[in-house]
């Protein structure tokens, strides 16, 4: 569903989408590095979304419609509490020393939303506080 979700609402919000339209996916940045065994077939359907934002750029720059991928890595969620076990291992890993917040994220899709980022297109932008540095 990764993968397929984000291929059919694309093409479905494509057909309505004009001039100056944004495409804005959320992938992951296990799209270019795992931290974990176990994890290749999610890393393989957040490469496919980052393959495909790319593609997409190129095939509706002409239309004046730009297409993005945001790739957070560790934020704060239900699924993925930032205190425990896990979270304090992963914590010592992560540059900033803190998992993500939900707004962070919400600020750089805005960025992207935005007349501002009218020039950025084909992008996979990592939000993960120095996780993959």
């Amino acid at each position: 569903m990764n993968i397929k979700g984000v291929f059919v609402a694309t093409q479905e919000a494509i057909r309505h989408m004009g001039e100056g339209g944004r495409i804005i996916m959320i992938g992951s940045v296990s799209s270019d590095s795992t931290a974990f065994a176990g994890s290749s077939v999610y890393a393989l359907t957040k490469g496919a979304i980052a393959s495909f934002t790319r593609g997409l750029a190129r095939d509706l720059a002409p239309r004046g419609i730009t297409v993005n991928n945001i790739q957070p890595g560790p934020i704060e969620t239900d699924m993925n509490p930032a205190e425990g076990d896990f979270a304090d291992g992963l914590k010592k890993i992560i540059a900033l020393g803190r998992y993500g917040q939900s707004d962070e994220v919400a600020g750089l899709v805005s960025y992207l939303a935005s007349p501002e980022a009218a020039f950025v297109t084909g992008a996979n932008l990592k939000i993960d506080g120095g996780f993959t540095a």
